[in-house]
Formats: structure tokens, C-alpha cells, sequence
């Protein structure tokens, strides 16, 4: 049967290549597809090879010079498979006794690399719209993923030391990070808080594998150290989030800072409000009784969501579309249940497509040549002791809270990844520097900088300290024996 089905594809193709060849012109380009493909056998790749060469000869036939070469279309498709490339380089890179380091890394290193090797450069070039979208979808998916992934039962029960690890670690990090910062790189102060809630926010994206895979061994369940860090790791972003629109909001005003203060308070009641009516709205549409409805309510949050972000963008109320993303799947989910499981597992499938592009785009900004020579050891200084300051406070958060000294210096280094929020927050201000304000492009610069070595520097650096010191320092029960209280998570980031 096999060799008759590879004849039947092997008839179909000379009958297509005599179609092609009668044609002339400029199908010329799927006549060497199709034998490329007849040169390579009829695997299946090799199929899935063929239609993407296909599909792109037939964007070329739409948009013409975008597709081409130092259009916009070519950049971001060769930098999107360049980031999978990189980040699927980095998983078969394995050290013996050594955890696993996160795919992110390779892509972002593949996005800097292609932007730095001056051939590629030249014809690599994206649309600054077309990135500006595709990050705050980015930000949009993110966001609905740490909706879904909250747990109301998990965050009663371990709502004091949640909040206080969630909040306390992240908000002393911003300010130290802002007054670092502006001593050591001679930042004004409205940019040296925006810079410290860029730095100040923890990676779900490497804190919630890491946390799962001792978690599935039974390091740590006995006190609930990983469910914590997982419920935490959420509300920590959504914290440095936050803070970040509203110092956003006073960078770029002209106004009274006063008066943009009270307009992000608006900002977020509005987002607050228009979230707990969305959300209940999706509770009961669709109905339970229709088909396949994980899909329908996915399709619509996604939807809602990232009309939501996008819309509060350009009608100027930054802060409205992310507040109204986070309270809407948060309310939802509640409803849902343990279907909400499902909901997040095509959520996690679009996620896949999404970082990629955003941390490909991320390395793509950063220019080795246009950094002033002083300007990575001034940006990494003011990173660590940063880091130091978190550190120290995470320790000091954790106390009175039932954990042994070990498990407290174990928390304290496992809170140091940064990834994706920084991947999200870091090019915003250099984006909106270059539209409405060139003379502080400088500032966002470096900001764009900081973020960018924040998780080069962080994510592989926690995901080894997690990996190694979670087995030692962490008792071991057998999982068995204690029930997950978060069971949604196991799809979460």
C-alpha cells in the first residue's frame, strides 16, 4: 500500500509539473518547488515543505515585494523560524546532571543575531506597526494565561504569604531598581521607576515548568512551595504590569502629573469594570449545551482580548485593555471549573505561534552598535543589585510563614527569572519614544537594553538554580499522597 500510495503521489506530480511548465512566466518558481519536492522523496516534511512554499508563492501573487527580501513579510517569517530554530537548538542542548535551560534563550539570541550580522540585516526589516501588534498580542495571550491560571482556592489558602510574595519582592525591586538606576546610569526619576517595573517582574515562563517538574516529584508539596510560586508568579506580573502603564502614562504626558495620575486610577476602573461584565457574559456564552465549547470560549476570549488591548491602544487608554483581560478570565474561569483546563490547553497551542515572534523580535532590537562601550557593564550593575535587593527582600517575606531556612533561600534565588514580561514591557517605551518624543529615544534605549540582558542574564541563571537547588533543599514526599490544589496549572506558561 505504501508503495502504491508513493506512486499515485509520484503520477500526480509529473501531471502537475506539465500543468506548471505549460504556464511559463513566473510559476517557473513552482516548477523548482515541485521538484525540490520529487528530489527529497514524498515524505511527509517534505509535503509540509511544499505547501509552505506554495502558500508563500501565493502571498507573493497578493502583496508582491513584501514577501521578498527586505520586505516586511520576508523579515518576519525568516525571523520567526530563525527564533524555532534557536529555541529548538537550546533543547537539544543537554548538560549530564544539569536541568533543562528554557527554549526562550535560543530565541532571543537568534532574533540578536540576525539582527547584528550585517548581511542578515540589511534584509531583515519589520514594519515597526506590524512588531508593536504582534508584541501586544504577545502581551494579550500572556495575560489571558495568568488570568486562567489563578486559582481562587489555591489563593485563599495561602493568601497571606501569596500576597506578600507576590507583591512585597516586585515592588521593592522596582524602587530599588529605580534608584540604582538613577545614580548609576543618570536616569531621571519618572524613567527610573518605568525602568525598575520593567526589571521587576518574575517569568511564569520559567518559574511554572520548573516548579511542575518538582512538583510531579514531590519536592516541596508537603508545604505547598510550588503551587505557591506558581499562584504568585501571576499576580506578580499583573503588579508589574501595572505599575509600568502608569509610569508610561507619566513619561509621555505633557500634562500635570497629578492629573495623570487620576486618569490612570480611571484607566483602571474602567478596565476593572468592563472585565467583571465581560467575564460574566462569557460564564454563561455559550451555552453549556453546545459543541466542541472549549474551542468557542477560547475563539472568544482571544477575540474579546485582544480587541480589548489593541482597542485601549489606540483610543490612547493604555492601562484599560490588560486590567479588563486579567479580571475577565479570571471571573470566567471560576465558572468553568475544571473545563477551564481545556479553555487554557488551546490557549498554551497560541502561545507556541506567539513567543516565537516576541522574543525574536525582543533580540532583533537590540543594536550592538549603537550601545555607547560603557553601556552593558552600567546596565548589568544596576541589574544585579537590583537582583540583590530581591533577594534579600524574598528571604525576609517568606518569614513567619512556616518554612525552614533552607526553604526560604530556596524561594528567595527561585524568584530571580525574567522573560517575558520584560520581552513585552522593554520595546513599548522605545516604540513610543520613536513616534511622539525622539529626544528621550536615549532613555527607552536603554531601558530596551536592560530588558533584554534582564533575560539573557536571569532566565537561564534561575531555571539551573531552580533545577539543582530545588532537589536538596526541598523534602521529598511521595505525590500520591497529596492532592494538586492547583490542577490548572499543569498548562499554565
Amino acid at each position: 500500500m505504501a508503495v502504491a500510495g508513493r506512486q499515485g503521489q509520484q503520477g500526480m506530480l509529473k501531471k502537475l509539473v506539465g500543468i506548471f511548465m505549460s504556464c511559463g512566466g513566473p510559476y517557473q518558481v513552482h516548477i523548482a518547488t515541485l521538484w525540490l519536492f520529487r528530489a527529497f522523496g514524498t515524505s511527509a516534511g517534505a509535503m509540509k515543505g511544499v505547501i509552505l512554499c506554495m502558500f508563500w508563492c501565493v502571498i507573493w501573487s497578493f502583496s508582491g515585494s513584501k514577501v521578498l527580501p527586505g520586505g516586511s513579510l520576508f523579515g518576519l517569517l525568516l525571523l520567526f523560524y530563525c527564533a524555532i530554530l534557536g529555541g529548538k537548538l537550546l533543547e537539544v542542548i543537554k548538560i549530564p546532571s544539569m536541568p533543562q535551560l528554557p527554549p526562550l534563550i535560543g530565541m532571543l539570541l537568534a532574533g540578536f543575531t540576525l539582527r547584528n550580522i550585517p548581511f542578515c540585516s540589511q534584509y531583515i526589516r519589520i514594519n515597526s506597526k506590524w512588531s508593536s501588534n504582534l508584541r501586544n498580542t504577545a502581551l494579550t495571550v500572556i495575560l489571558i494565561r495568568a488570568g486562567l491560571g489563578l486559582d481562587p482556592q489555591a489563593l485563599k489558602n495561602l493568601k497571606k504569604v501569596c500576597l506578600r510574595l507576590s507583591v512585597g519582592p516586585c515592588l521593592v525591586e522596582s524602587c530599588s531598581s529605580a534608584v540604582f538606576s538613577h545614580f548609576i546610569m543618570k536616569f531621571p526619576w519618572k524613567w527610573s521607576f518605568l525602568l525598575g517595573f520593567v526589571v521587576g517582574a518574575v517569568s511564569p515562563a520559567v518559574v511554572v515548568p520548573s516548579m511542575l517538574f518538582l512538583q510531579e516529584h514531590g519536592y516541596g508539596i508537603e508545604k505547598g512551595i510550588p503551587t505557591l510560586l506558581i499562584a504568585a508568579s501571576s499576580l506578580d506580573d499583573i503588579l508589574a504590569i501595572t505599575g509600568f502603564n502608569v509610569c508610561m502614562s507619566i513619561v509621555f504626558s505633557s500634562g500635570n502629573i497629578l492629573h495623570t495620575l487620576l486618569v490612570s486610577l480611571l484607566e483602571v476602573f474602567i478596565g476593572v469594570v468592563l472585565g467583571v461584565v465581560l467575564g460574566y457574559f462569557i460564564r454563561y456564552f455559550p451555552s453549556r449545551d453546545q459543541s466542541k465549547l472549549p474551542w468557542k470560549r477560547a475563539s472568544l476570549i482571544l477575540v474579546i482580548c485582544i480587541s480589548a488591548v489593541l482597542g485601549s491602544q489606540r483610543i490612547g487608554l493604555h492601562g484599560v485593555g490588560g486590567l479588563c483581560t486579567l479580571v475577565l478570565t479570571f471571573v470566567s474561569g471560576i465558572y468553568w471549573s475544571r473545563e477551564k483546563i481545556k479553555v487554557q490547553k488551546i490557549v498554551a497551542a497560541t502561545w507556541n505561534i506567539f513567543q516565537p515572534l516576541l522574543f525574536g523580535l525582543v533580540g532583533s532590537e537590540v543594536s550592538v552598535s549603537s550601545l555607547p562601550s560603557n553601556a552593558i557593564g552600567i546596565c548589568v550593575a544596576t541589574l544585579s543589585l537590583g537582583l540583590m535587593v530581591r533577594i534579600f527582600a524574598t528571604f525576609i517575606f517568606t518569614c513567619f510563614a512556616g518554612f525552614s531556612f533552607k526553604e526560604k533561600v530556596f524561594i528567595a534565588l527561585s524568584w530571580i527569572p525574567k522573560a517575558t514580561v520584560q520581552a513585552v514591557l522593554g520595546p513599548l517605551a522605545l516604540e513610543s519614544a520613536r513616534i511622539s518624543a525622539h529626544h528621550l529615544e536615549e532613555y527607552a534605549q536603554s531601558v530596551m537594553t536592560v530588558a533584554f540582558l534582564a533575560i539573557l542574564i536571569t532566565a537561564p541563571n534561575g531555571a539551573l538554580l531552580i533545577g539543582i537547588l530545588g532537589p536538596k533543599m526541598l523534602a521529598r514526599c511521595d505525590p500520591k499522597h497529596y492532592k494538586k490544589s492547583v490542577d490548572t496549572v499543569l498548562v499554565h506558561h
